[in-house]
């Protein structure tokens, strides 16, 4: 077989491939078999068609069978011969199929790029560890205590902070008005138009009143995009907030702790865990931004556009666990995919020189470590581990954990050698 190589731009490469005629010859006479065996026509039994006739009625079969089996085959033995790595499906050009003759073809594929490794030990990441204060804990107090608070009725005016219940009528300029009832929010948090945020402000019970708005630029309704229009709005009820007091009574409530102190603890160790998480992660970022400054090269747009559709697959996975159709939702694909690319090319970047990082030290998870891993995913979901391990290799994810594995040794392992070391 003959396979020849050439560079085009960026991580393309284009293969030009012949296969010998006895190669393609063999394929001929089995895609012949093939169609044979199940070839109908009036006067025979199916299976008993001879063979000329087979040629005459039915050579687009012959020949389709030969290009399903033929060409996919000499394609990954020219591949492996040319020893390229392909990140995508190729694109065939000037394909020369016909019996007798040998088959010739030209394949455009992208490759994972050479990545020439320079330095990449001793790297400058200083990361001061930042300790939890008592104000931090004093915070996400009030947060914990802010989410128990109890709303009662009052009667008075509306004012910030509050939450009010409306019923309200909303007509945009050239469309049909639509109206709700008992909407609630709490005045202040963002949760309606800024206009009726403001305009409920001074409100009683039984109130009503009348409001211009303006529908904001990036309304989900493409059509009410930055129209004008009015709203009609009745306060049904005015709700003050009741903070719970700061007690041992209020520790029972919220989990198993018998006091204030002990709730105390726990919310400081929870914090200490998201901080060292945190600080974690910023860490990491350091070694890559470091790394990436130092190593320049290119990567192959499959993997770019294969990453985007990553990020956009994740955002409608959130909207469906919020409730939200995302085939409902406007995507504007043209203008999404050029704004999440940046991002996308970084993730690849980093993926890729962290795997060059991996091969050249041997750095790989062992089978201990995946299988603990997998039985921590197991536990987590409640389900026997065996089933778990047999899922994630049939669906890929167990590839995919491996490759997290290895990507968490190569950064614990460029920590240790950097000039300043984690915390």
């Amino acid at each position: 077989m003959k396979v020849d190589v050439e560079s085009m731009e960026g991580c393309k490469r284009r293969l030009a491939v012949e296969a010998p005629l006895e190669v393609v010859q063999k394929e001929w006479e089995r895609a012949y078999g093939r169609v044979q065996k199940q070839a109908r026509l009036p006067g025979f039994r199916r299976g008993h068609v001879p063979r000329s006739l087979v040629k005459l009625h039915f050579a687009d079969d012959v020949r389709r069978e030969v290009a399903e089996h033929l060409i996919p085959d000499v394609y990954r033995k020219a591949v492996a011969e040319a020893q390229l790595d392909p990140v995508d499906e190729p694109q065939l050009q000037d394909v020369k199929l016909e019996e007798g003759a040998p088959l010739s073809f030209v394949a455009v594929v992208e490759v994972k790029p050479t990545i020439t490794l320079g330095d990449y030990t001793g790297l400058d990441v200083a990361s001061v560890p930042v300790p939890i204060t008592e104000a931090d804990v004093d915070q996400a107090l009030e947060r914990l205590r802010d989410q128990h608070a109890e709303f009662r009725v009052v009667e008075r005016q509306a004012d910030r902070g509050d939450l009010v219940v409306i019923d309200y009528t909303l007509t945009p300029e050239d469309h049909e008005p639509s109206s709700a009832s008992g909407h609630a929010f709490v005045i202040g948090d963002e949760g309606v138009m800024p206009e009726i945020d403001q305009a409920v402000v001074g409100m009683r019970t039984g109130e009503e009143r009348q409001i211009g708005v303006r529908f904001p630029a990036e309304h989900r309704v493409e059509t009410l995009r930055g129209r004008a229009g009015r709203a009609d709005l009745k306060v049904v009820d005015v709700k003050e907030k009741v903070l719970p007091a700061l007690d041992d009574d209020f520790a029972k409530t919220v989990g198993p702790f018998d006091t204030l102190e002990a709730l105390r603890a726990e919310i400081r160790r929870q914090l200490e865990g998201r901080r060292g998480n945190d600080e974690r992660r910023a860490l990491d970022e350091k070694i890559v931004d470091a790394l990436l400054a130092r190593h320049e090269f290119t990567v192959p747009d499959a993997l770019v556009m294969r990453q985007t559709a990553h990020q956009i697959e994740h955002a409608r996975e959130r909207l469906r666990r919020q409730g939200v159709d995302p085939e409902r939702v406007p995507w504007d694909y043209g203008k999404l995919v050029p704004e999440l690319k940046p991002g996308s090319e970084r993730a690849v970047r980093r993926a890729l020189l962290l795997e060059a990082i991996a091969q050249r030290e041997g750095l790989a998870p062992s089978e201990a470590e995946v299988d603990a891993e997998v039985e921590r995913i197991a536990q987590a979901s409640q389900r026997p581990l065996p089933a778990v391990k047999r899922m994630m290799e049939k669906s890929g994810d167990l590839d995919g954990l491996r490759l997290g594995l290895r990507e968490r040794k190569t950064l614990d392992w460029l920590i240790a050698k950097a000039a300043a070391t984690a915390p």
